[in-house]
């Protein structure tokens, strides 16, 4: 091997090194985190065991080392488990799981001959780690996401579009939230009911009630939180602007949540809900300003 060969070599396997240890006591921490007698345990433990065995390979070409274990990644991924679920949390690993074999794929010159069918079997490994880290945990949050998604993105849509109308008409940031909290009550229970009979005439293998439940309470929490700032300025702008920013928050957590459970693409999504709700909220707020002009003696007293 050449020596700007070996040197590569070495810089690769000292990242990799710790890398592979840092995922090791992931696995090992997160498999502490479910029942013993769980299979997810059991797999969690198998690819705990696995990557330590990565590390162990890597470790070699820098013997007298020490591993870095990455914490912030450690304590992160701890986190959504603990608040999203382990459900979450292995399908945000899974996506690591992807990008890891790219990176092996592209290692695989420097590797010396003789340590070339570990190598191999290293890779497959990893490719194993996507498949095994796709094995469902249904949990409630994550078996019915597609109505609480439903319900969130009617409710941002629906609810900014009606604030914004309610502006162009009255000019009052109460009456836009008081409009808003209204029309969110009972769109919340139209909502719900359209769940409960999608469920009820699907092939959804969950409980239509629960459909209707997370959809309608989804909807109207998202419906008070937006029409807050309205009660709490009597600027048009400043209560707007505020909402508007939560909408958007609130569609941004949303949004991630989803495609990493169901393993699509974050800025498509992002973005279409983007320009429907400034698109909507644009329309209604002129649509409420020419209502106004046509009827320009409506008050409120």
């Amino acid at each position: 091997m050449l020596p700007d060969e070996e040197k590569a070599l070495k810089e690769v396997a000292r990242t990799r090194m710790s890398d592979e240890w840092s995922d090791y006591t992931l696995y090992e921490r997160l498999s502490k985190t479910v029942d013993h007698e769980s299979p997810f345990a059991e797999i969690l433990r198998t690819l705990s065991t696995t990557e330590h065995r990565h590390y162990e390979f890597w470790r070699k070409y820098v013997p007298g080392e020490e591993p870095r274990l990455a914490k912030l990644k450690l304590y992160w991924v701890l986190f959504l488990r603990k608040f999203l679920g382990l459900t979450f949390a292995t399908r945000y690993l899974d996506r690591h799981e992807e990008s890891v074999v790219k990176t092996y794929q592209g290692f695989a010159p420097l590797i010396p001959e003789k340590d070339r069918a570990d190598f191999d079997e290293m890779v497959a490994d990893e490719k194993d780690h996507e498949k095994a880290l796709e094995m469902k945990v249904e949990s409630s949050a994550v078996r019915y996401i597609s109505f609480v998604v439903l319900g969130l993105a009617d409710s941002l849509v629906e609810i900014s579009g009606i604030h914004a109308g309610s502006l162009g008409f009255y000019d009052l940031t109460e009456v836009a939230g008081l409009a808003g909290v209204i029309a969110g009550a009972a769109a919340s229970l139209a909502m719900a009911s359209a769940a409960y009979a999608q469920a009820k005439q699907g092939n959804f293998e969950g409980s239509a009630r629960l459909s209707a439940f997370y959809t309608g309470v989804s909807y109207f929490l998202t419906a008070i939180a937006l029409a807050t700032p309205y009660f709490l300025t009597r600027n048009m702008i400043l209560a707007l602007s505020s909402s508007l920013s939560l909408a958007v928050v609130i569609l941004a957590v949303t949004t991630w949540y989803s495609v990493v459970v169901q393993q699509k693409t974050f800025f498509r999504d992002f973005v279409e809900i983007l320009l429907i709700l400034f698109g909507a909220t644009v329309a209604l707020y002129f649509f409420g300003y020419v209502v106004h002009g046509v009827l320009p003696n409506i008050r409120v007293s």
